[in-house]
C-alpha cells in the first residue's frame, strides 16, 4: 500500500479526531473547539481530554444543559465514536477524559509499519513547501565552531520537514557581497596579476590571503582606495572584477563543500549576491506603500516597539543586510511560493528578524497571525563554550576551524576502537567507516540534545563517552539490538509477513507506546523547530528497550517472534531518528 493512503498522521492526532468527533455531538453550537489531547500520567491512562473545564467556562450560563465540567466530560466520554483504538476511558477530576489504548491496537499498528515502511509513521503538517536558511558562511574566511550549530540545527530542522512530507528548499545564503570583496579583489590582482594561475594550490590558505588583504587596507591608504573603488566596479558589473569575485568564491567554495560532504549535509547555495538584482524593485513597492521614511541621512521603516530604526538605505546610499534580507524574504514568498520561511542563526540576530518580519506584516506579505501560512521563524541558538566557560577557542586564541574539530573526533574514535581490538577483527574501511560515523555523530548529537537556545560546553571526553545520552551510547545501543537479530538466525523480512506481535508483558507495552508515539514527537519538533525533542525521544527509547530486553527473554523464548518483531521496530525507529539527526548508524561494535 502506497505511504500517503496508509498515513493516518500521528496516534495524538488519531485520538484527536476520535474526541473532534464526540465534542460536535456534545456541543453541537461551538463549532470552533478544537479538541485538546495530550499524553498523561501512566496512572491515569496513555491520554487526556482537557476540554471540559475551558467549555464550561465558555457555555455557562448560555442555558446549557450541563451543570458542570465533570458532566461535559462523562458527555465527551460517552459521545467517542466507537474505535479499535481505545481499551478504555475514565472521567477524573474536574472532567479530564483518561484514555487507555488498545495492546492489541498498539501491537497491529507496529506491524502494519514494520510491513509498510516507517514513511508511514510521517506526521502531518500545516506547511506544504520551507526555505530553510542555515550554515551561510562568509566567502574566504574558513568555516569553524560558530558555522556548526547553524549547519547541524538547519541540516536537522530540514531532514525532519522533508520527512514529514515537506517540499524543503534547503538554502545557504552565503556571504558572497559587500565591501571586504574589494579589498580581497585588489590584494588578489596585486599577488596574481594573471588570475588564471591563481588556484587554491596557489592561494593556498583563504583564510591568510584575507587576513594579508585586510592588513594592507588597514595600513595602506592607497591600497584602501583603490580597494573602495573596486567595490564600484564590482558592482558595476566589469567582468574584470566580475571574474575575480567568481575566482575568489569558487576556491571559499571549494573549502566549505568539502565540510558538508565530510558531515553529510545538503545545500543549495543562494548567496547575496543573488538577491541583489531584486533590492531596487523591493524596497520601491516599500516606498509606495508608504512604509520607508527617510531619517538622518538614511531610509528607514520605524517599527513599533523598537528604539531603532530598520535602515534598509545606509547614509552613503549603499544596500546592507535588511536591504538584502527584505529582497530574499520577498522572493522567498513570491518567487519560491514557499509556506514557511525559516532562518537559523544565533541568538544575537534575534531583534533583526523581528524586525524583517514585522516589515514584511505591514507590506502584507506575511498575515497578521503567527499561526497562518504562509510564515517566517527565526530558529536562534546559543554559543559553543570552551572548558573555561568563554566562547571555544584554540590556546592561540583563533576560533577553531570545523576541519580540525571533526578529524579530532574522527581519530580520537579510532583510537578507541583501536584499543578495544578492533583493528584485527575489522577491515581498514571498515575501521575508518565507524569511527567517522561515531565521531561525527557524536560532535552532532552533542550539540542537538540541547535546547539550542542555550550555550553549551564543548567536550570531546563528554561527548565520545559510551555511557549516558551521548550519540556513541545510542549508537552501541542500535548495534546491540542488531546483534540480537542476526543471532536469532530469522528471516526477518519473512517474519514480519508471518509472525505476530504480542504486547503481553508490561515493559512490552511501554515500548510498544513509545515507538508508536515516534510520529508526534517528529511533529512537536517540526512545530516548535527544537530538535532536542527527538533527541530525548531517542534516548528513553533505548532506556525503554533495555528494561524490556533485562526483563523479557528474547532468543529461546516462547515469545521469540513477537519480540523479535518488537526487537527490529525499536531497530527501524533508531534508525529513522539517527537519519532524521544527520548520523549514520552502527551495525556492529
Amino acid at each position: 500500500m502506497a505511504a500517503d493512503e496508509e498515513n493516518v498522521g500521528s496516534l495524538k492526532q488519531q485520538l484527536a479526531k476520535l474526541f473532534e468527533a464526540s465534542l460536535r455531538v456534545t456541543v453541537p453550537d461551538e463549532l470552533d473547539v478544537e479538541p485538546l489531547v495530550a499524553a498523561c500520567n501512566p496512572r491515569f491512562g496513555d491520554y487526556q481530554c482537557n476540554n471540559a473545564m475551558s467549555l464550561w467556562t465558555k457555555i455557562k450560563g448560555k442555558g446549557s444543559k450541563f451543570t458542570g465540567p465533570q458532566p461535559i466530560g462523562r458527555a465527551i466520554k460517552d459521545n467517542l465514536p466507537q474505535s479499535e483504538m481505545i481499551d478504555s476511558c475514565t472521567i477524573a477530576g474536574p472532567g479530564f477524559v483518561n484514555v487507555v489504548l488498545s495492546r492489541e491496537w498498539i501491537a497491529k499498528s507496529i506491524q502494519r509499519m514494520l510491513i509498510n515502511g516507517i514513511e508511514t509513521w510521517a506526521p502531518k503538517l500545516q506547511a506544504k513547501r520551507a526555505v530553510v536558511d542555515f550554515s551561510s558562511p562568509n566567502i574566504a574566511k574558513e568555516m569553524h565552531v560558530g558555522h556548526l550549530r547553524s549547519t547541524i540545527i538547519g541540516d536537522t530542522l530540514s531532514r525532519m520537514l522533508e520527512f514529514s512530507n515537506v517540499d524543503v528548499l534547503r538554502r545557504n545564503h552565503v556571504g558572497d557581497w559587500g565591501t571586504q570583496f574589494g579589498m580581497l579583489i585588489e590584494y588578489l590582482f596585486e599577488k596574481f596579476p594573471d588570475l588564471e594561475v591563481a588556484t587554491d594550490q596557489v592561494i593556498g590558505d583563504l583564510e591568510a590571503f584575507y587576513k594579508a588583504s585586510k592588513q594592507r587596507f588597514d595600513s595602506d591608504p592607497e591600497f584602501k582606495e583603490r580597494a573602495q573603488k573596486a567595490v564600484v566596479s564590482l558592482q558595476g558589473g566589469e567582468e574584470k572584477y566580475r571574474k575575480a569575485w567568481s575566482k575568489i568564491c569558487e576556491i571559499s567554495r571549494g573549502g566549505y563543500e568539502k565540510v558538508y560532504q565530510r558531515l553529510g549535509v545538503k545545500l543549495e547555495e543562494k548567496g547575496e549576491s543573488f538577491y541583489n538584482p531584486f533590492i531596487a524593485g523591493v524596497l520601491e513597492e516599500l516606498d509606495k506603500k508608504g512604509l520607508i521614511e527617510e531619517s538622518e541621512g538614511a531610509r528607514v521603516i520605524f517599527i513599533e516597539g523598537k528604539n531603532i530604526p530598520f535602515i534598509v538605505v545606509k547614509k552613503d546610499g549603499g544596500f546592507n543586510y535588511a536591504s538584502t534580507d527584505l529582497a530574499a524574504l520577498w522572493y522567498r514568498l513570491n518567487k519560491e511560493q514557499a509556506e514557511w520561511v525559516i532562518y537559523v542563526t544565533d541568538v544575537g540576530q534575534r531583534e533583526h528578524f523581528e524586525m524583517l518580519f514585522t516589515a514584511a506584516k505591514h507590506a502584507g506579505w506575511l498575515p497578521a497571525g503567527d499561526n497562518d501560512v504562509p510564515k517566517a521563524s527565526h530558529v536562534g541558538f546559543g554559543l559553543v563554550l570552551g572548558e573555561d566557560g568563554k566562547r571555544f577557542r584554540t590556546r592561540s586564541t583563533e576560533v577553531v576551524r570545523l576541519v580540525d574539530l571533526l578529524d579530532e573526533a574522527k581519530s580520537r574514535c579510532k583510537a578507541a576502537l583501536v584499543e578495544r581490538g578492533k583493528a584485527d577483527e575489522w577491515t581498514e574501511e571498515e575501521l575508518e567507516q565507524t569511527a567517522e560515523a561515531i565521531g561525527y555523530g557524536a560532535v552532532k548529537y552533542a550539540d542537538l540534545k540541547n535546547n539550542r537556545l542555550t550555550n553549551y560546553t564543548f567536550n570531546f571526553d563528554q561527548m565520545l563517552n559510551d555511557k549516558g545520552n551521548t550519540a556513541v551510547y545510542l549508537l552501541y545501543a542500535h548495534a546491540r539490538i542488531c546483534s540480537i537479530i542476526r543471532k536469532s538466525g530469522e528471516d526477518m523480512e519473512e517474519l514480519k509477513k508471518t509472525g505476530t506481535i504480542v504486547l503481553g508483558h508490561p515493559d512490552e507495552r511501554v515500548l510498544g507506546l513509545h515507538l508508536l508515539q515516534f510520529a508526534e514527537t517528529v511533529e512537536e519538533a517540526c512545530n516548535n523547530l527544537l530538535p532536542n525533542v527527538l533527541c530525548e525521544y531517542l534516548y528513553n527509547l533505548s532506556e525503554y528497550f533495555t528494561k524490556f530486553y533485562s526483563n523479557c527473554q528474547v532468543v529461546g523464548s516462547a515469545e521469540e517472534t513477537s519480540r523479535l518483531l518488537l526487537c527490529e521496530a525499536t531497530a527501524v525507529v533508531m534508525r529513522k531518528c539517527f537519519h532524521l539527526l544527520g548520523i549514520v548508524p552502527v551495525y556492529k561494535i
